[in-house]
C-alpha cells in the first residue's frame, strides 16, 4: 500500500470537490497541479485508480468531475440467468440490474449504474452505463470437447454464460477435465465469452480435484514466494536474551494453552488466580507475532494480501508460513515465548476492574485439549483430575469466572446462536467417512469467554486514548427485516419491541431465550440469524450489536488474522511511547484500506470454506442414495424445501417432487402450501426423507420423501 499514491489520490479528490473547480481533462489537471513530464503516467494512473473506485468521474467528453450520486460505481454481482446486482459502498441495499440493462457486464466487473425511475417498483434497478474495471480475469470450470473446439461451463454459477475455446488454446484438455480458462474477451449479445486454458487441474473425478477447483476459484495462495520463505528462515527457533529485556517476566505464573487436539499454531494462553481480596486475576496472553513480521517486511506484504488463514477440510492455508505459525509464535509447552499480555483483575460481577496490556516473556505449563478439560469439569474423571492435579483448582476457577463473565454479557443482551457446525472426517484419499457436529462443551465457551473479554478491554482502552485502531463492528439490523421478523413470529404469541426503527440486541436475545426448547426454536432462530448483518473490520468504533457491547476488537489471533497483526504494532508503539504524530498520521491513511481488504478476504475464505464443506458433505451423500434419514426443514423457498440431517448435511427437495399435490410457497409465513390438500411445510418442522442424488462438484444434495411416508404434515 503505497501511502504516497494515496496521498496524491486524496489532494486530486479534495481538488476535484471544490466549488470553484472547473471540469478539466487528463493534461490541464497535470497542467493545473504541475505534474512533471516524468511523472504522467504515474499521474494517469492516479486518474484511473480514482475513476475505478468511483471517487470521480468521467465525463463523455473526457473531463474529471466529482461523482454524480444517480451514477454511483460499485461491483456487479452476475446471476445465472442473466440480470444482475449492483454492490454499492455506503448504499445499505444492493441496485438490481434487468438483464437488457446489463451493458455487457461480467460477474465482480467495477461498473458505473444510472438509477432508473422506481415506476412504483420496490426494488431500486439500474443500468449498466460503463464498465471500469474487469474483476473476473480467469475462471474454473469443466471443459466439454466438441468437434473442433471446446468449451468451459463455470464452477461459479454467477457467471450463466459457457465460455468458447479454441482448440488449439485447449491445452489439450479432453471433457471431464476441471479447468482454470484465462478470459482473453468477454463476449456480447451475440458472442459467448472466450478464453484460453492455463492450467489442467485433474479430471472431475480424479481424489483432491474437488477441493483444488475451490482454491483455485477463489483465488486462494498456495504457495509462498522465495523472498518470504527466506525471511521466515532467518527467523530465530528460540527466544534470545535481547528479545527479552525490557519485558515483564512472567515465566513463573502458572498458565495453559486449551485448544482442539490437532490444533499446531497454538496463538493464545491463559493464566488464573485469586488475589488477596478474592478477585479474579485473568491473563490472556498472545503470541507477539509483529515481533517477527516487521512491517512493510516481504512477510508483512504477504500476510496483509492473505488477510486471514483459510481452514478447509483437508488443508489450512495459513496466512504467515509455518515456521512462524507452528515454531516461534507458537506458544509450545515449556519454552520461553515473547507474547503481549492482557492482564485483568476482575469482581463477582464479571466486571473488569483494572487491567494492564503489557509486553511479556511467558512460558506455558501445559498443553491442554477441550476434550481433557470437559473431562476434568464436566466429567469429574478420576484419571484426568490425577494426571492434572496441579492445574485442577484453577480450572474450576476458570468455569466459575467463565460464568460469571457470560451472565454478564446476558444481562447487557449479547446474542448466543448455537448452530451446530461441522467437523467432516477423510480417509487417506480425500474421501468422507464421517461428519459430526462440532461439540461445544465447558472449555470451549470458556476459552470464548476469555477471548472476549480480552478484546472487549483491548477496543475500549484504545477507544479511549483516540489512536487510529482497527475495530470488529457489527452494525444494528435492517429495520424492513426485523419488521418482517417481528410480523412472523406474532403467528407463533411473540413480539418483539422496537423503539421506532431501532431495536436492542437484548429483545432478540429475549426472544431466543423465550423459544429455547419450542419446536419453532430452529426455525426462528435462522429467521433471526438472517435478520442480522455481517460483522467487520473499520476504523471507527461503532459498537457489536450481536455482542451488545460498544467496543470490541480482534485481538487475539494474530498468527491466523491480520487485523490482530495489525492492531499489536499499534499496541506495542503506544506502550513504547512512539506513537507520535508522523505515526499517528500514518496509520490514519493506512488502516480505512487494511480494514476493508481484511473484511473481504474473511468473506472470501469463509465462502472458500462453506465451498469446500458442501463439496464434501455432496460426495458423503452421493455414497448413501436410497438412504432414509429424519430432518428438520431448515429453509423454503419457491423452489423447493431444505431439510438439515442432524449432522449437519443439507439437502434440497424440489418443490415438483412433494406427493400429492401441487404446492405454493407462501412467502408472508415462510410455508410451503398445498393448494388442494392443504397439506403444509413449514420451517422447523421435522420430516423423513431419501437421498435421491448429490452432485460433489457442484455441492448440491437431492432429497425426496420417501413413497411409504404418510405427507399429511400440518
Amino acid at each position: 500500500m503505497d501511502t504516497q499514491f494515496e496521498k496524491r489520490k486524496n489532494l486530486i479528490c479534495e481538488l476535484v470537490s471544490e466549488e470553484m473547480y472547473v471540469p478539466m481533462k487528463e493534461k490541464e489537471l497535470a497542467a493545473f497541479m504541475q505534474v512533471s513530464a516524468q511523472d504522467r503516467d504515474a499521474f494517469r494512473k492516479i486518474l484511473q485508480a480514482l475513476v475505478s473506485e468511483g471517487k470521480i468521474q468521467l465525463t463523455k467528453q473526457g473531463r474529471y468531475v466529482k461523482p454524480d450520486a444517480n451514477r454511483p460505481v460499485g461491483i456487479f454481482i452476475g446471476h445465472a440467468k442473466g440480470f444482475g446486482f449492483v454492490e454499492v459502498e455506503g448504499y445499505e441495499e444492493d441496485f438490481y440490474i434487468p438483464e437488457d440493462k446489463v451493458g455487457g457486464a461480467f460477474h465482480m466487473d467495477r461498473v458505473q449504474i444510472e438509477c432508473l425511475p422506481a415506476g412504483g417498483k420496490k426494488r431500486r434497478e439500474a443500468a449498466v452505463l460503463r464498465i471500469l474495471e474487469r474483476g473476473t480475469k480467469q475462471l474454473v470450470g469443466t471443459y466439454e470437447q466438441s468437434q473442433n473446439f471446446g468449451f468451459v461451463i463455470p464452477d461459479n454459477n454467477k457467471i450463466g454464460r459457457d465460455v468458447f475455446v479454441p482448440a488449439e488454446r485447449s491445452r489439450g484438455a479432453v471433457t471431464g477435465h476441471k479447468v482454470v480458462v484465462e478470459l482473453t474477451s468477454y463476449g456480447d449479445e451475440s458472442h459467448k465469452p472466450e478464453g484460453r486454458v492455463v492450467e489442467i487441474l485433474g479430471h472431475v473425478n480424479d481424489p483432491g480435484v474437488d477441493i483444488l477447483t475451490v482454491i483455485r476459484g477463489y483465488d486462494l495462495p498456495t504457495e509462498f514466494g522465495e523472498k518470504v520463505m527466506n525471511q521466515a528462515g532467518r527467523v530465530p527457533d528460540a527466544v534470545s536474551e535481547a528479545d527479552r529485556a525490557g519485558r515483564m517476566d512472567l515465566r513463573d505464573l502458572q498458565m495453559v494453552t486449551i485448544d482442539g487436539e490437532d490444533a499446531k499454531d497454538l496463538d493464545d494462553a491463559v493464566s488464573l488466580y485469586r488475589d488477596g481480596e478474592g478477585l479474579f486475576c485473568l491473563g490472556v496472553h498472545i503470541a507477539d507475532v509483529s515481533n517477527y513480521v516487521q512491517e512493510n517486511s516481504a512477510l508483512d506484504w504477504e500476510a496483509l494480501e492473505r488477510g486471514t488463514s483459510v481452514y478447509l477440510v483437508d488443508r489450512v492455508i495459513p496466512m504467515l508460513p509455518h515456521r512462524l505459525s507452528n515454531g516461534i509464535c507458537s506458544l509450545n509447552e515449556g519454552v520461553d515465548r515473547l507474547a503481549l499480555s492482557c492482564l485483568m483483575t476482575i469482581d463477582q460481577k464479571g466486571e473488569v476492574k483494572d487491567y494492564r496490556i503489557a509486553e511479556t516473556v511467558i512460558r506455558v505449563d501445559r498443553r491442554m485439549s477441550y476434550t481433557t478439560v470437559r473431562k476434568i469439569l464436566e466429567d469429574k474423571d478420576e484419571a484426568a483430575r490425577k494426571e492434572y492435579g496441579t492445574f485442577v483448582s484453577m480450572f474450576e476457577q476458570m468455569e466459575e469466572l467463565a460464568a460469571l463473565l457470560r451472565t454478564k454479557r446476558h444481562k447487557r443482551g449479547s446474542i448466543d446462536f448455537d448452530f451446530a457446525e461441522s467437523k467432516i472426517f477423510l480417509d487417506g484419499k480425500g474421501r468422507p467417512v464421517e461428519i459430526k457436529p462440532y461439540e461445544r462443551n465447558v472449555a470451549t465457551r470458556m476459552i470464548e469467554d476469555f477471548m472476549l473479554i480480552a478484546n472487549e478491554t483491548v477496543a475500549q482502552h484504545f477507544f479511549w486514548q483516540e489512536m487510529p485502531f482497527v475495530y470488529r463492528t457489527h452494525e444494528k439490523p435492517d429495520p424492513d427485516k426485523i419488521r418482517k421478523l417481528s410480523v412472523f413470529i406474532r403467528n407463533f404469541g411473540y413480539h418483539i419491541r422496537q423503539k421506532g426503527e431501532e431495536i436492542h440486541p437484548k429483545e432478540l436475545q429475549k426472544l431466543l431465550d423465550r423459544i429455547g426448547d419450542t419446536k419453532e426454536e430452529a426455525m426462528i432462530s435462522r429467521l433471526t440469524l438472517r435478520s442480522m448483518k455481517q460483522a467487520k473490520y473499520t476504523v471507527e468504533c461503532t459498537g457489536h450489536f450481536g455482542l451488545a457491547c460498544r467496543y470490541y476488537c480482534h485481538f487475539t489471533s494474530p498468527i491466523r488474522r491480520y487485523p490482530d497483526l495489525q492492531i499489536h504494532r499499534i499496541i506495542k508503539e503506544q506502550l513504547r511511547g512512539k506513537l507520535d504524530g508522523d505515526r499517528i498520521q500514518h496509520y490514519v491513511e493506512k488502516l480505512p484500506e487494511v480494514a476493508k481488504h481484511a473484511s473481504r478476504m474473511e468473506r472470501r475464505a469463509a465462502e472458500a470454506e462453506r465451498e469446500t464443506d458442501r463439496r464434501k458433505k455432496a460426495q458423503y451423500m452421493e455414497e448413501r442414495a436410497g438412504e432414509v434419514y429424519e430432518g428438520v426443514i431448515s429453509g423454503i423457498t419457491q423452489w423447493g424445501l431444505y431439510v438439515e440431517l442432524p449432522n449437519t448435511v443439507e439437502g434440497l427437495i424440489h418443490v415438483s417432487t412433494l406427493p400429492g399435490d401441487y404446492f405454493y410457497y407462501d412467502e408472508s409465513a415462510y410455508e410451503m402450501v398445498g393448494k388442494e390438500s392443504g397439506i403444509v411445510y413449514r420451517l422447523g418442522q421435522k420430516i423423513t426423507v431419501q437421498v435421491k442424488g448429490a452432485d460433489r462438484m457442484a455441492g448440491t444434495i437431492d432429497f425426496m420423501i420417501p413413497e411409504q411416508t404418510d405427507t399429511k404434515q400440518t
